[in-house]
């Protein structure tokens, strides 16, 4: 706190009128609310609410300062507010997302660029060595003896739950190369824990040659390279958000491990997904990047009955208790974990009541959101 300046946290889900103020301080630099901040950083000069910064976990966001005000100490100040924010609450390692007109003040405060949407947005972290370390410690398990011109797949999975389709996936990439690296989404928001979908992973794909298992990381796939797939009510997913979580695979993790292709099913169910394979031939395989283009082939879905097989069908037949059709879907494993463990904790199906339409994703999130 300064003379001129009352800096507090601030419970946004609690407090309406902060957040009325924080709304409209957002709406007035250009910027839009974000609905999944935890707490905010806000600053008031005589009563006035004059700066707000948000924290989604270890994602600082929705930085705002009033125009009059900018270039002074203020902005120095309230970054540092939201950093010791964030360590109390055991976050060490940060994340921002900024404009890229503004990166210059947040190299300032110790902040460093990851990956950047040329005149959109600019991912930073509070480390130097973050992406580094991680990509030396990828490099390390690139397997020996491969050739130069070795055909090196990626593929990322979510497997929420793992199913017959990305066993099918697996399979079928890896015979179409000379190493395949399996990473498996570490964010644990899913419906099934990431402990629970890594082990089936990890059942699933035992005795397939040429394979290393990887876990995820906050840098694939995350909250803090591509915060809508785990919040895909908003119907669409932010063209930034997937080209930033594209961008960083493309030039630093497949660079790491010499990945030369990229392996997706077609998505016929989910749009935020659907829009994430669309976008990945764009940002992995074009223009965009000094890095070595990554071919993307997108493999048509396993079927089973005529059905094309996906973990979000799984989880709309479970919300149903229709086991005997989920049995046809997924692997034993699978199976019999969902049966013993997530069937009694799944909210049965019931109409959207904010309109969504019952799309499955939206309502395993709620049920998520409601301590499920």
């Amino acid at each position: 706190m300064t003379d001129e300046f009352d800096f507090y946290s601030v419970d946004p889900a609690t407090s309406a009128k902060e957040r009325r103020e924080i709304r409209a301080l957002l709406g007035s630099c250009g910027l839009d609310y974000e609905e999944h901040i935890q707490v905010f950083v806000v600053c008031r000069a005589a009563g006035r609410l004059v700066a707000c910064a948000g924290l989604e976990s270890n994602i600082v966001k929705c930085c705002a300062i009033d125009p009059d005000l900018r270039g002074g100490a203020l902005s120095l100040t309230l970054l540092s507010e939201v950093v010791h924010l964030a360590y109390e609450r055991g976050h060490s390692h940060l994340f921002l997302y900024t404009r890229p007109e503004n990166v210059s003040f947040f190299q300032g405060c110790g902040f460093y660029a990851l990956a950047e949407v040329p005149g959109y947005v600019t991912l930073m972290e509070n480390t130097p060595v973050g992406i580094r370390s991680y990509c030396d410690r990828l490099r390390a398990l690139r397997p020996p003896g491969l050739r130069p011109d070795a055909r090196i797949g990626g593929v990322v999975i979510n497997a929420n739950p793992f199913t017959l389709g990305h066993q099918y996936l697996v399979k079928l990439a890896a015979a179409q190369c000379d190493w395949l690296h399996l990473f498996v989404v570490s964010e644990d928001v899913s419906f099934v824990s990431y402990r629970d979908r890594y082990a089936l992973v990890e059942e699933g794909v035992r005795g397939i040659e040429r394979l290393t298992l990887h876990h995820g990381s906050q840098y694939m796939v995350s909250r803090a390279t591509f915060p809508d797939y785990f919040f895909k009510e908003k119907g669409v997913v932010g063209d930034c958000c997937t080209a930033i979580d594209l961008l960083l695979f493309r030039n630093h993790i497949a660079p790491a491990l010499g990945i030369t292709h990229r392996f997706v099913g077609t998505e016929p169910f989910c749009e935020t997904t659907r829009k994430y394979n669309a976008d990945m031939k764009f940002w992995l395989q074009g223009a965009g990047s000094t890095a070595p283009a990554v071919t993307v082939i997108e493999e048509a879905r396993t079927r089973a009955g005529g059905t094309p097989i996906s973990a979000s069908e799984v989880r709309r037949l479970l919300r149903s208790r229709d086991l005997d059709r989920i049995r046809a879907l997924v692997p034993a494993p699978t199976f019999e974990l969902l049966r013993e463990k997530y069937l009694s904790k799944i909210l049965p199906f019931a109409p959207d009541p904010l309109g969504h339409g019952g799309e499955p994703d939206v309502l395993a999130h709620r049920a998520l959101a409601a301590g499920m």
